[in-house]
Parts: structure tokens; C-alpha cells; sequence
């Protein structure tokens, strides 16, 4: 295969992994560190913007490290974070496609297990809890009809892949195109598994302003951990078996352009527990686990663990 001859790391550089690590967190928490100090969490105006700082931490802690601590050369740290070259050119493009609309498919999934569950109650034809939430004047006569509405926003879902995939990148650079290579020398489903639970945990800043779970404690912690370890699993199979980071950054973006998903779709009436049926609550982990139980007994994972992607440096 034509990937970036960056090199396989036959030992855990363990001193840059803590270094990027302690140097993501604490970029985290400078990032919003805003929210934390107007006493309005995540109400404050702007939060959206912090939280956007916040991502790019992991992508510029790994080249600091790269650059500062490992003495790589611009060229080849950019190789070995797996941002270019980008070739072969049709494999990193389908991987991207399979992201994308892979990522979005979990989340829907999820909503629509839940629904049958019971924890969710949809509304397929009048789209009454979004239409709740829409301005008072848009519900006139006059205006577009909500259900048609609701079909512009699921076909703009892969635009916004793309457009989110330009922030996620900022992440996906620390968590997939650094750390999840750095600890391969362990094997690589500890690696996988370790690099997602530390990404779940650098959310801590967020998370204990009762972000996605609406749970602002150790218990809204171990949540975010566990839906980002599964979903570090499925992204960092994308990043080892194309050989590139843009597959992970993509599936990302489109996981997070799908979050929205079950606001589109609930009726008005119905119950909305962040815990069950957040993109990371526990009816997605299902999703997530029998997803990753289906690659692993295709053999995708193992391909994506042997000689393809050994170059990923």
C-alpha cells in the first residue's frame, strides 16, 4: 500500500503521551475556563465558541509534542499524524463516506431503539416536537411546512459532516492521529480502548457543567467515558485501516451533525432522559457495541490491525 512512511513506534513513548495528555487537559480547561467563571455554565454567552476552542487542545498539544518533544520535522509530523499525504486517494475516500454516513446511522439507530424502548415517542408525520421549536410566525399558513423542514434538515446532515469535520479535526489530530498510534505498541485494542477513555475524560471541563447528560458529576464522567470509549473504537478503525486521520475527523463530524437527530423526530409530549438517548447515552452504547462486534467478526478490525496500516507512525 502507497501510505506515509512515518514508521511503526515499537515502544510507548510514555513521557510524551503524559505530556500531551496533562498539555490537552489543561488547554481544555483554559479554553473554558469562561464558563466556569461567570456563573452561568454552559448559558454563557458564547459557550459555543469556548467549546470550539476547546477542541482544537488535542490537535495542538500532539504537535508540540511531535515538534518540541519528539524533534520531528514539520513534514514528517504532519505524515505521522496521518493529516498528508493523503493516498491512496480512493481508499481514504470511501473510508471517509463509510465515516460519515456510519457515524449518522448510529445515532439515528439509537433513536429509533429507544423509541422502542419506550424511553422516546416519535412523531413521523406531524414532527410535533420540532415544530414546537420553531418561531411562533413560521407556523402560519403561509409558511414552509414543517415536514418539509424536517426532510432539508436530514439531507443537509452530510454538508454538515463535512463543515463540522473542519473543528473535529482538531481533535481527532490529538486523539486518533497522535495518542492512538503512540499506544499500538501495547497491542492495538488496548489502544484503542485507552485512547477512547482518555478522550472521554478530557471532556471533564464540559461534562461537569452538566453538558450532554445534563449530569454534572463523577456519575455524567463515567458516562461520557464509556460512550467515547466505544465510539474511539469505530473512529480509531477508520484511522488504522485507511492509514489516515480525515476518515475519523469525518465520522466525527457527521456523529456530531446527527446529534440533533431525536429533537427532529419526538413528539411534542414525549420524555427526553439525556442519559438513555443522548448521541452518547447508554441506547447508543448498544448500537456502538453491536456495531463493533459485527466489524470484529467480519474481520475488519484485524485488517485494520495488520500489515495495512503498519506504517501509521
Amino acid at each position: 500500500m502507497n501510505q506515509p512512511k512515518a514508521g511503526p513506534l515499537h515502544r510507548v513513548p510514555w513521557r510524551g503521551i503524559v505530556v500531551f495528555y496533562v498539555l490537552a487537559c489543561a488547554l481544555a480547561w483554559v479554553a473554558v475556563l469562561p464558563l466556569w467563571l461567570s456563573g452561568h455554565g454552559l448559558h454563557t454567552p458564547g459557550a459555543t465558541g469556548f467549546m470550539v476552542v476547546m477542541m482544537f487542545a488535542p490537535g495542538v498539544s500532539a504537535f508540540l509534542v511531535t515538534r518540541l518533544l519528539q524533534k520531528q520535522r514539520l513534514r514528517d509530523a504532519v505524515r505521522g499524524l496521518g493529516l498528508w499525504p493523503i493516498r491512496p486517494i480512493r481508499r481514504t475516500a470511501w473510508f471517509s463516506v463509510v465515516g460519515i454516513f456510519g457515524a449518522m446511522l448510529v445515532v439515528v439507530v439509537g433513536v429509533f431503539l429507544a423509541a422502542e424502548l419506550r424511553l422516546i415517542r416519535l412523531d413521523l408525520v406531524g414532527f410535533s416536537g420540532f415544530e414546537k421549536t420553531l418561531p411562533a410566525g413560521s407556523r402560519s399558513p403561509i409558511s414552509v411546512p414543517v415536514q418539509a423542514l424536517v426532510v432539508v434538515q436530514i439531507f443537509i446532515l452530510p454538508l454538515a459532516a463535512v463543515f463540522n469535520a473542519l473543528v473535529t479535526i482538531g481533535e481527532e489530530v490529538g486523539w486518533r492521529g497522535w495518542l492512538l498510534p503512540a499506544l499500538r505498541p501495547l497491542g492495538d485494542w488496548p489502544a484503542l480502548l485507552i485512547s477512547g477513555a482518555l478522550w472521554g475524560l478530557w471532556h471533564t471541563p464540559v461534562i461537569l457543567l452538566g453538558y450532554n447528560f445534563d449530569q454534572p458529576n463523577l456519575f455524567g464522567l463515567v458516562l461520557m467515558t464509556v460512550g467515547c470509549t466505544l465510539f474511539g473504537v469505530l473512529i480509531g478503525w477508520l484511522r488504522l485501516r485507511s492509514g489516515s486521520v480525515w476518515p475519523a475527523a469525518l465520522a466525527h463530524g457527521g456523529f456530531n451533525a446527527a446529534a440533533g437527530f431525536s429533537l427532529l423526530v419526538a413528539a411534542a409530549d414525549s420524555p427526553h432522559d439525556p442519559v438513555a438517548v443522548s448521541p452518547v447515552g447508554w441506547v447508543t452504547w448498544i448500537v456502538m457495541v453491536t456495531t463493533i462486534v459485527a466489524l470484529t467478526l467480519s474481520g475488519q478490525i484485524r485488517a485494520a490491525t495488520q500489515g495495512e496500516s503498519s506504517a501509521i507512525g
